[in-house]
């Protein structure tokens, strides 16, 4: 039974030792995705946070980043292997990279267009600049939105990385590739597990992640600027601060 095989596979202690062992391959996956998401954040998101500030040439670039998505990982790990004409973790780095610029350059740009523009008004009106309202105002507002692009791209990436080991790159992909090579079965389903786990893994850190950087409700209130006059309370506000009417 497949069943038996794949729990032999993971309990037999060669397969936890090793350059081929679980810990390295584990490690090389992980590495090779933390890199691609980075760069990927290096690119996207400053282009994409500007340009939504600005409120300018967003759709060029959002429809230019959205190529990534148009082409399949495999074949653009098939073309860049062929450009660089090398294999390993080059190819799978750049395709991996082009993989992940789209969800987030995209999440991040509607994310600070998405903040009420009356509270971008009130925070001009209050004296702050235009990179004082980007970073203490649009971003703590659009980060759920931001970290739902970077979370998307992290489990899109951590799932395409597989797809390394056949430009022969290492990480848990290999255990598929190589169990299909040798007709080791058992070796290419523990390999799928692995990587559904690490996906799974990836999408829970994710959403811990976001919901710990999502600002609480009295995060999202503008913060005044020291000096800076107090509009006067109403409404429901106005009871509060002064308790009501007698």
């Amino acid at each position: 039974m497949i069943l038996g095989d794949v729990w032999s596979w993971f309990t037999t202690e060669a397969n936890w030792r090793g350059p081929n062992g679980v810990p390295t391959r584990l490690e090389q996956h992980v590495v090779l995705s933390g890199e691609s998401l980075g760069i990927a954040l290096v690119v996207a998101l400053p282009i994409a946070l500007t340009l939504g500030h600005l409120g300018r040439g967003g759709f060029i670039a959002i429809n230019i980043s959205n190529i990534g998505r148009a082409v399949p990982s495999l074949a653009l790990l098939v073309f860049v292997a062929q450009v660089f004409s090398t294999l390993g973790t080059t190819p799978a780095l750049v395709a991996l990279v082009a993989l992940a610029i789209p969800p987030v350059m995209t999440n991040a740009y509607v994310g600070i267009r998405s903040v009420d523009r009356d509270v971008v008004e009130a925070a001009r009106g209050m004296g702050m600049t235009g990179g004082q309202i980007l970073r203490q105002v649009e971003i703590p507002l659009a980060v759920p939105l931001i970290m739902a692009g970077v979370r998307t791209a992290a489990v899109q990436v951590v799932a395409t990385a597989t797809l390394a080991a056949l430009v022969a790159s290492g990480g848990l992909g290999r255990y598929i590739v190589d169990g299909f090579g040798t007709q080791r079965y058992d070796e290419v389903y523990a390999g799928a597990i692995l990587v559904a786990l690490l996906a799974l893994g990836t999408e829970l850190l994710g959403g811990v992640v976001q919901r710990a950087l999502s600002p609480a409700p009295l995060r999202s209130q503008v913060r005044m600027r020291p000096g800076a006059a107090r509009p006067a309370p109403t409404g429901a506000e106005a009871v509060t601060a002064t308790g009501p009417a007698s």
